[in-house]
């Protein structure tokens, strides 16, 4: 794992002018090892326009969900999925996709 992913909370709050807006606070900073999707994943997810997901494996943390947001290298991915490999609390794999400039997946 040699690559640093900040893992997001995204929480809803009110701004000056009584609009909710969404913001992200840092809920931890972690080694990963991030790998882009290949083979029969990739062309899975290119056919429901998700080619943009990375795959980041982590060290167990029990609290992230898929309401969270991951920062890797300047770039905002939403957690998509999470895979406790093989239920052992020790690894996880968290599937994200890149959010584009203007907010959207």
């Amino acid at each position: 794992m040699r690559q640093r992913i900040t893992i997001q909370r995204v929480m809803p709050v009110i701004n000056e002018n009584g609009f909710e807006t969404e913001l992200p606070q840092v809920l931890k900073t972690v080694w990963a090892e991030a790998t882009n999707l290949h083979g029969k994943e990739y062309f899975e997810a290119k056919s429901v326009q998700e080619e943009n997901t990375v795959k980041f494996t982590i060290r167990f943390l029990e609290e992230i969900d898929q309401t969270m947001q991951i920062l890797f290298q300047g770039r905002t991915y939403n957690i998509t999925g999470i895979d406790h490999i093989k239920y052992r609390n020790r690894y996880m794999e968290i599937r994200a996709l890149e959010v584009d400039v203007n907010g959207q997946d």
